[in-house]
């Protein structure tokens, strides 16, 4: 069974996408932390992120430096924070997450929520560094 992001990637599923290319796609995290919360996903579906192939794992993570660029400098923060969980997607992803605070990459914090309105203008702010 596809994961969530194969159905993102695939387009049967929604998602504000920032950017993407052959390997990866970057789109806003549905239940962000912070505003401007970004998932990197890499569009083979493998579970874990130190499965991929050097290749993949390589342009994910220059993949995720592009796109930290273009969020730090459209949301204001001390610096992009990067987490590789793992637990609640089987499909390896990274988070780049704006921080001003250490508490800002606290997972089990409650999530906030964003107006589609909101997101969209994050969205644009965001392509528009890119």
């Amino acid at each position: 069974m596809s994961s969530v992001f194969t159905k993102i990637i695939n387009g049967e599923i929604a998602a504000h996408v920032i950017a993407e290319d052959e390997f990866c796609i970057a789109f806003l995290d549905v239940f962000p932390l912070v505003k401007g919360h970004v998932l990197i996903v890499p569009k083979v579906e493998v579970d874990n992120v130190f499965d991929l192939d050097n290749e993949t794992f390589s342009k994910l993570h220059l993949f995720s430096k592009k796109i930290s660029k273009a969020v730090e400098k459209a949301i204001p923060c001390e610096r992009i924070g990067v987490a590789i969980i793992g637990l609640e997607v089987p499909h390896a992803h990274i988070h780049l997450i704006p921080l001003n605070k250490v508490d800002d990459i606290n997972f089990s914090k409650p999530k906030i929520q964003i107006a589609d309105k909101e997101m969209k203008e994050i969205l644009q702010a965001i392509k528009s560094n890119l």
